[in-house]
């Protein structure tokens, strides 16, 4: 169970985003705590999580990528134990698929398809760490559709 009064906030933004469709409610409950951590100087949990998050809630995809490089390189500074910590069910190794993922098809709708393979191969490195769970299941799934778009462009 998440114990992590920061990252239930941010949850409660992504409830706004996925399961209501409120993206500008998101987008705004995300800078409000993006101010509170102090930006990227915040937790690296907490700047990794929320800038994982405003990625998704981005509407140019410039901006989208902005926000997932700032997501994988607070990642660089996690360790499981602040992970755990935090209540957070996974290892630190477990988010890489996702935030290489995640920037490899923001790459793709720039069209630089070369950086978007060499993320999609680092996300596909990294699919041990996950398991076989509805997250590991919808990462394995976003991964095969990127490597099927890469495919076809």
């Amino acid at each position: 169970m998440i114990n992590d009064e920061t990252l239930a906030r941010i949850n409660h933004g992504v409830q706004l985003h996925h399961q209501q469709g409120q993206r500008e409610a998101a987008r705004d409950v995300f800078a409000q705590i993006w101010d509170e951590i102090d930006g990227e100087r915040g937790d690296p949990l907490h700047v990794c999580v929320l800038a994982h998050s405003m990625a998704d809630v981005q509407d140019d995809v410039h901006q989208e990528l902005v926000w997932d490089q700032r997501a994988l390189t607070a990642a660089g500074s996690l360790t499981d134990a602040r992970v755990a910590q935090a209540g957070v069910p996974m290892s630190v190794a477990g988010l890489y698929p996702s935030l290489h993922l995640n920037l490899g098809e923001c790459y793709r709708r720039l069209g630089d398809l070369t950086r978007a393979r060499e993320h999609l191969q680092h996300a596909q490195a990294g699919i041990s760490a996950l398991g076989d769970d509805d997250y590991g299941q919808l990462i394995r799934g976003g991964m095969d559709r990127l490597a099927q778009q890469l495919t076809s462009e």
